[in-house]
């Protein structure tokens, strides 16, 4: 729930039943005056007030509740180092139990992200984008998969035929595109549906043109 309205004899006691409704602090939100009240005469006259109380659109706090939610239901302890610029969110896990977030090939830790996004952008706030890591994994991972490019695109120079790849998601296929985007000799692009779309390399003479993930 992220907004509501109620109505009161005062201000100040529609707001407090709004608050604990939201169960937020006032700095927390925003509200506007739907209908002014009047105290009238000898209880003569009177008219309540009417307002509206919004959540504050917080996207570190919305973060940071759902993933311990999570983490609760996993029976794990995970601490987090979070950094928020221009409509981006970095998370940083930290814990003892990081093997199991990160999951094969970082599957889980993919999963995680992709949740935590739809979490934070379920309501009609502008758009934030949130990367999850864990043990420095993304960047490890980038450089396994900028290793097997080269590697791959040296087997194709010298048998002249493509290579395909496992699947993968769409930011490891863009690595492999970046990886090759200027080799004179080699090509790449995608084929087949998500999830299980893959990055073929093939030798450039073949016509084959770079293709976005």
């Amino acid at each position: 729930m992220d907004s509501v309205e109620k109505t009161a004899k005062t201000l100040e006691e529609a707001l407090k039943l709004a608050l604990n409704e939201l169960g937020v602090a006032e700095e927390n939100v925003d509200y506007v005056v739907l209908e002014q009240g009047v105290k009238g005469i000898l209880g003569f006259g009177s008219k309540p007030f009417k307002i509206k109380v919004t959540k504050k659109f917080d996207p570190v706090s919305i973060c940071k509740n759902f993933l311990r939610e999570i983490f609760i239901c996993m029976g794990i302890i995970v601490e987090f180092d979070i950094k928020e610029k221009e409509r981006h969110i970095d998370i940083l896990l930290k814990g003892s139990e990081m093997g199991v977030l990160i999951g094969k090939r970082g599957q889980t830790l993919d999963s995680l992200q992709y949740l935590v996004n739809l979490a934070v952008n379920k309501g009609n706030a502008p758009y934030v984008s949130v990367t999850l890591d864990a043990e420095n994994y993304r960047e490890r991972r980038k450089e396994t998969l900028e290793n097997l490019a080269h590697n791959l695109a040296k087997i194709v120079k010298v048998t002249r035929k493509e290579v395909s790849l496992e699947p993968m998601n769409p930011y490891e296929r863009r690595i492999i595109h970046s990886s090759l985007q200027n080799d004179r000799f080699v090509s790449t692009f995608s084929q087949g549906q998500e999830p299980f779309r893959y990055v073929v390399i093939s030798p450039k003479e073949r016509g084959k043109k770079v293709q976005q993930a």
